[in-house]
């Protein structure tokens, strides 16, 4: 008998995943179809990866120019792709300098890297990083040792040392952790994986202040907020509080593996040969796909275009709260990066809404996430919201 796609990847493959029922095979801007020819909408992104939609035309055409050139010499030389997006990258964000690697933990071990050559030199050799509860750095040993979820860190005892915790948007237990050892913060400028949740007002202009009085670094990490989600190309720009170093991946090179670290050059500088590298990072191929991504998002008028579509999608989530007040308990987010956390499990309408051809899925248990590509349009999200009040409408709250 003939395995399926589903049957090999279940005898195969380690089961770090809890998959849904449901294969891909392909892929069109806002839409996805599986084995069996049914239609999807994508409201997740591949986890806000697919910024400009599934096969979009222009990374596809340059990920195949470019492998029909030059696939990869390593980073013992120079190529021009990343020549290209470093450069955007540094014109467009407070930084002066990148580093490129595969994925956002990468991403974040570097940063977590120029931290301890920071404290070395400025700071007396301190080492301690003040991160978040509730937030999300990646699954390497030290940047899950970084996150604040226990369930990420579960089994992995003992932890890396050097991380305090404490509650995201309270300035004063920040400013309570802090010791002599501290030498940076590392934030979400909003949560993602810890449910969609905003700073208060003037939060981040606090931890800023905190940590230029006292010498140390302010790292963000965007990885999932970054390259247009939250309707900005960062969404430290709606505060308008620029940190030190900035953590990127996910979106940018719109499926492919890449993750950049971008510094000022005061923390970039502590980065010589040596000292850090990869094999991988900053290939000809993923770049040129990259700088697709990054043209696209600073062309006049996109970004604007993606954060109004936020707006209304935000509107008609509030309404349907409005309408099932008592299975929906919040709202909440910025740009294309929203939640709705119910009043009970979502797992079960994150099944019902698949099955009715949406894909979304579920953070902290109880919080619808929505995550879609930049691209999608009122009409996508008309249809979405309308699956969900149907799928709403026979569901019952239940708890762990």
């Amino acid at each position: 008998m003939t395995q399926t796609a589903s049957q090999k990847i279940d005898q195969y493959i380690m089961t770090t995943y809890g998959r849904q029922p449901v294969c891909f095979v392909r892929g069109q801007g806002m839409r996805l179809w599986d084995q069996a020819g049914k239609e999807y909408l994508d409201f997740l992104a591949g986890i806000a990866v697919t910024a400009l939609g599934h096969a979009d035309p222009a990374v596809s055409q340059a990920v195949c120019n470019q492998a029909l050139k030059l696939n990869h010499v390593s980073n013992l030389y120079y190529t021009e792709p990343q020549a290209r997006v470093a450069e955007i990258l540094v014109q467009n964000s407070f930084a002066d300098r990148v580093f490129f690697c595969n994925s956002g933990a990468e991403a974040n071990e570097g940063a977590l890297k120029l931290t301890r050559l920071w404290g070395k030199r400025h700071l007396n050799g301190a080492y301690g990083v003040i991160t978040m509860y509730g937030s999300f750095h990646g699954r390497t040993m030290k940047t899950l040792s970084a996150t604040g979820q226990e369930k990420v860190q579960k089994g992995f005892e003992p932890l890396a040392a050097g991380f305090t915790h404490v509650a995201y948007g309270d300035l004063a237990a920040l400013d309570q952790a802090w010791d002599d050892n501290t030498c940076a913060v590392l934030l979400e400028p909003v949560l993602g994986e810890g449910g969609v949740i905003l700073p208060p007002e003037g939060y981040l202009a606090g931890v800023r202040e905190l940590c230029t009085q006292r010498g140390a670094l302010l790292i963000y990490d965007e990885i999932q907020t970054g390259l247009g989600r939250t309707g900005k190309l960062f969404a430290y720009e709606h505060s308008e509080v620029a940190p030190d170093i900035m953590t990127l991946a996910k979106a940018l090179a719109n499926g492919l593996p890449a993750g950049a670290v971008c510094a000022k050059e005061e923390a970039a500088e502590l980065f010589i040969p040596g000292t850090h590298g990869t094999t991988f990072g900053a290939g000809p191929v993923t770049m040129e796909a990259a700088r697709v991504v990054l043209e696209t998002l600073t062309q006049p008028g996109f970004m604007e275009r993606a954060e109004g579509t936020g707006i209304y999608f935000l509107e008609k989530l509030k309404l349907l709260a409005r309408e099932h007040p008592d299975k929906i308990a919040q709202v909440r987010g910025l740009g294309l990066m929203l939640g709705l956390e119910l009043k009970g499990l979502g797992a079960p309408l994150v099944g019902q809404l698949l099955q009715r051809g949406f894909v979304v899925n579920c953070t902290q248990d109880k919080v619808l996430r929505f995550l879609p590509p930049l691209i999608v349009m009122q009409e996508h999200i008309d249809a979405l919201v309308e699956a969900l009040d149907q799928a709403l409408a026979t569901w019952t709250p239940e708890t762990a």
